[in-house]
């Protein structure tokens, strides 16, 4: 079984060293992609293709906006056993991470956003350096929040409002939802809300920020290999 890791928005691969080290340690193979954060038709293309060229099965594993890319990617692909979603968007056909995150009230994004006009008339969107500790990583000690904001990839306004146009790969297969208790970018009751739709297994654990994963290594890695084992 392969674990390929898919980082959402304003992050990138590097995020997920700690639970990448465990995994490793643990005798896993693991992948962590690189999402162009350009598109949500786009970003899923490339995924699929990274999985397409891996032999076995494959337990593909989304935070944030990349539960979006996982959904998309992973329909019609018989290689892929599991979905984990990490404090992640699970959307139904039809729906965008912005108006998922829209539905229930507490997410802090929209005042956390500092765009960048580009040059073909998109924009490219950051989570100000400012607000970022408080607002994406409340629970990480202030010098890591830091680094991760310095850090950070922006995604295109278009990516986040893209809404999914291909049936939902979570309809036909088994999926797990961690769901981050104190999550300010999307809120719990969001997370809640996708995950029961799902049908997923679900563990919530409280007082963690959008970066669970960080925050909490050990039970990310815990939750992570309980879905390898049940979809063996």
């Amino acid at each position: 079984m392969t674990i390929v890791l898919v980082h959402g928005a304003f992050a990138d691969s590097s995020g997920f060293t700690a639970i990448i080290e465990r995994l490793t340690a643990a005798g896993h193979t693991v992948v962590a992609a690189a999402n162009p954060l350009r598109g949500l038709t786009s970003d899923a293309a490339a995924l699929s293709a990274l999985l397409a060229s891996i032999d076995g099965p494959i337990t593909l594993v989304g935070h944030s906006y990349g539960g979006a890319v996982i959904s998309t990617a992973a329909t019609g692909n018989t290689q892929v056993k599991a979905l984990v979603y990490l404090a992640a968007f699970v959307p139904e056909l039809g729906e965008s991470a912005q108006s998922l995150v829209e539905k229930f009230p507490g997410s802090t994004i929209g005042e956390s956003l500092k765009p960048v006009p580009l040059g073909d008339g998109q924009v490219d969107l950051y989570i100000d350096p400012r607000v970022f500790h408080p607002n994406f990583a409340g629970d990480l000690p202030a010098g890591a929040a830091a680094l991760f904001a310095v850090t950070q990839r922006p995604a295109t306004g278009a990516a986040l409002g893209e809404p999914a146009s291909t049936p939902q790969a979570w309809h036909s297969i088994p999926s797990w939802n961690l769901i981050s208790g104190a999550d300010r970018i999307i809120p719990p009751a969001a997370q809640e809300f996708m995950a029961e739709r799902s049908g997923a297994r679900v563990r919530v654990i409280e007082g963690a920020s959008h970066m669970v994963f960080v925050s909490h290594p050990d039970e990310t890695v815990a939750f992570i290999e309980s879905a390898v084992r049940e979809s063996k």
